[in-house]
């Protein structure tokens, strides 16, 4: 299967733009192993909004850029794996997963509901 990254686009078209919430979780981990991994996973791609955390779950907010939902889901749900070596993240399972269009996360932010308060932009703190 072809990665999604690389789906074309006819001539002009622009990939659109996701916020996805990623939700994570299992085994109880020091709460600054957890912070640490993180960390390094914002260093290692930039895209990461803001992240909250336990000793045995995490969630992400970030924007992802692909051509339909179905695209930035299945890169959301790759994420946590493939960066587990690399930033040293807890071997720990997604065990949630929210995608909306621009358009909805905008809107629900209007209406004082939704995750646009979760945590400040670049934020990385404990739940």
């Amino acid at each position: 299967m072809p990665d999604p990254r690389l789906v074309l686009l006819p001539e002009g078209e622009r990939p659109l733009l996701w916020h996805v919430t990623l939700v994570v979780g299992g085994a109880r981990t020091g709460v600054e192993e957890v912070r640490a991994a993180l960390g390094r996973l914002a260093e290692e791609r930039a895209f990461l909004i803001s992240a909250r955390y336990t000793d045995e779950r995490a969630e992400l907010r970030y924007w992802e850029e692909a051509s339909c939902l179905d695209d930035a889901a299945a890169l959301a749900l790759r994420l946590w794996g493939e960066h587990r070596r690399t930033a040293g993240l807890p071997a720990w399972a997604v065990t949630g997963l929210e995608v909306l269009d621009r358009g909805t996360f905008h809107w629900r932010a209007e209406q004082g509901s939704g995750a646009a308060a979760l945590v400040g932009s670049g934020g990385i703190r404990p739940f």
